[in-house]
């Protein structure tokens, strides 16, 4: 008989079954009356299979199970960051469901209820997420997990939850100038790098000395934002500046390694990393923004930064796709236009702001009639 669990908030019912010492257990949304009568009704149909076991070939496999699997696939071919967010979706709906619970199991009805839950004490924009990644996981289980189930993603079945996204935030160019002043040693060489090559944080990280070409002005950044999650090299194009603070780092940085950034933090906890490259640098930006006084910003955002100059100066798409190198147009013109209503204020200002007489028209009680 199913147990109302309380050490959740809200309360939820749990089934369990047990024949012949083989234990089941499935956790189930709520305290509800709905979810008791499904509670039942999974532990009826679980003690039929277990006293009547089907002769199929492979069991289906436990949500557990495809989540480890596709952990191990996503870690060893996307990058550090993509595997801590899927790594955070699936301990989030391995707790909601449960481990043991068949993937089979998981009915549409269950997947909505789930990602309602992140709706509503989330975002829509982390259930579309979660959604996402849910569906992704469940796409690759089908393809490589044995006795997958055959049948549609239970959660590509739930329709995308309504977002309310803000215009990202791009710094004023002003901005990156302080915080550029605000840092120190390595730290500067870093922020002309991102800026000059608008490259996203894990290509900075990665990059060698070895991928820098001083005598033809090139630099090959490496990157995993491609379908596949491929590890693929894109040649970009060094200004001036740029090579000679790199030529000047070359030549004065502390450590001789083969990555361009690395750890050179003595404390006692950064000292065994001493001289390796960065996996993330948490506080770096915040730290930076505050000593500057202005406003926090990421290091992404200077990717957008760089973008909102090279449009603000009228460079066409076909450039700025790529300096960002998108594959696609599309994906830097949707980019341009989540980077803010400046552009659009300052171009309609430019165009329409002198239209019309001279002088402001007064209304008075008559012209408001």
């Amino acid at each position: 008989m199913p147990a109302l669990i309380k050490k959740f908030n809200p309360p939820r019912w749990r089934g369990v079954v047990t024949v012949d010492g083989v234990r089941k257990e499935k956790l189930f949304p709520d305290g509800t009356e709905k979810s008791l009568r499904a509670a039942e009704k999974w532990e009826e149909s679980q003690r039929h299979k277990l006293k009547d076991p089907t002769p199929t070939g492979t069991a289906s496999p436990t949500l557990l199970d495809l989540a480890n699997a596709f952990l191990d696939f996503v870690k060893e071919r996307q990058s550090h960051q993509t595997y801590v967010e899927k790594l955070g979706v699936m301990k989030r709906a391995v707790k909601h469901f449960g481990g043991d619970t068949l993937i089979e199991d998981i009915q549409v009805g269950d997947a909505l209820n789930f990602l309602t839950e992140q709706y509503r004490n989330r975002s829509g924009y982390a259930a579309n997420k979660e959604r996402k990644v849910l569906v992704t996981a469940w796409g690759w289980g089908k393809k490589y997990l044995p006795g997958f189930p055959d049948g549609p993603c239970s959660f590509q079945l739930v329709d995308r939850f309504p977002e309310q996204r803000q215009p990202r935030y791009v710094p004023p160019e002003e901005d990156f100038w302080a915080v550029y002043g605000a840092a120190e040693g390595q730290d500067k060489v870093m922020m002309l790098a991102f800026l000059f090559l608008a490259a996203r944080r894990g290509e900075i990280f990665r990059l060698k000395w070895s991928d820098i070409d001083f005598a033809g002005n090139t630099v090959t950044l490496w990157t995993r934002k491609r379908a596949g999650g491929d590890l693929e090299a894109d040649p970009v194009p060094m200004v001036g500046r740029l090579r000679l603070v790199l030529l000047a780092w070359w030549e004065h940085r502390p450590i001789k390694a083969e990555h361009v950034f690395v750890n050179l933090d003595d404390t006692p906890f950064c000292k065994q990393y001493m001289g390796q490259p960065f996996t993330s640098r948490q506080h770096l930006m915040a730290r930076l923004c505050q000593k500057a006084g202005v406003r926090e910003f990421g290091f992404h955002a200077i990717r957008h930064l760089t973008a909102s100059i090279m449009y603000r100066e009228g460079q066409p798409v076909a450039v700025i796709q790529a300096v960002l190198r998108h594959k696609s147009p599309q994906t830097t013109t949707r980019y341009l236009q989540g980077l803010g209503l400046k552009q659009t204020q300052d171009a309609m200002e430019a165009v329409m702001g002198s239209r019309g007489p001279g002088k402001v028209v007064e209304l008075g009680r008559a012209g408001l009639r």
